[in-house]
């Protein structure tokens, strides 16, 4: 049976929020009118917690990851990260996009470890030893000294993560990272990521249109309206980890899921 419960869209408020939204909206200027990407919203991300946003195609949920990022700003209220509100960007937040933002000049070791290099505390020997460790928690092991053309999108993108991991930021923000790998690299990944989830205790903040993606790794699944988007439900997951992709209960969670965005989008759910 899958253990889900649902929370009122206005009761998504850890008690001490990692990343806050508070009252948020977005616009961005138009032709002949302002358009509503975001908001009024309300969110908040716990220490720890593996969040995931699904919503309408084109719903706000990119530029709600840029707002934590500190990529842009909102138009009305407030986005904070530890209680501060967000300035700008900063080695706290660190964002994945769909493609691996690699340096093609710069082997896998020196890519991860380029994040370090803002730290002149740090020795280069002690800057190549944590891109290393972070290398292994992504089993790249052995490819350290290959160059990015030299690898399968699979290990670009876990490169990326361990690039991402060897800043010790405060949140990941996932912004669809595995949407243009095939399938099987995807399912390998979901449990890699899972084990990493567990092994540090990151806070991630997770785009993706995928249900079963959803279901498969969040603590918390947001379902978002059509934008301007809003807060339409939370669904809390209590499935034990690890997941498996074709997992029955998460299969059922994914449906629910698919089902609170049909009914969003005025589908008809079907037999």
């Amino acid at each position: 049976m899958t253990a889900v419960t649902v929370a009122a869209a206005g009761r998504a408020r850890p008690a001490s929020p990692r990343v806050e939204l508070r009252g948020v909206s977005k616009a961005f200027a138009g032709r002949r009118a302002p358009v509503e990407a975001l908001g009024p919203l309300d969110l908040a991300v716990a220490d720890g917690e593996f969040v995931v946003l699904v919503g309408p195609s084109g719903c706000g949920k990119t530029t709600l990851l840029n707002l934590v990022a500190g990529f842009e700003f909102p138009s009305a209220g407030e986005v904070l990260f530890d209680g501060r509100t967000v300035v700008g960007p900063g080695p706290d937040r660190v964002m994945i996009f769909q493609q691996p933002a690699l340096f093609p000049w710069l082997n896998v070791l020196d890519n991860v470890a380029f994040p370090l290099l803002r730290d002149r505390t740090t020795s280069r020997r002690q800057r190549r030893a944590r891109a290393t460790e972070q290398l292994h928690r992504v089993h790249l092991d052995g490819f350290e000294d290959a160059f990015v053309h030299e690898l399968s999108g699979g290990m670009k993108q876990r490169a990326a993560l361990a690039r991402a991991l060897a800043a010790g930021p405060g949140v990941l923000l996932c912004d669809e990272p595995f949407g243009s790998l095939d399938a099987l690299t995807r399912e390998r990944l979901y449990a890699q990521l899972q084990e990493l989830h567990g092994d540090t205790g990151a806070t991630v903040l997770f785009v993706t249109h995928n249900t079963r993606e959803a279901a498969c790794l969040a603590d918390r699944v947001i379902v978002l309206s059509a934008r301007p988007a809003r807060v339409k439900c939370v669904l809390e997951v209590g499935l034990p980890r690890p997941r498996d992709f074709y997992d029955p209960d998460v299969s059922r969670l994914a449906g629910r899921i698919l089902a609170e965005l049909r009914g969003e989008l005025g589908e008809s759910q079907g037999p």
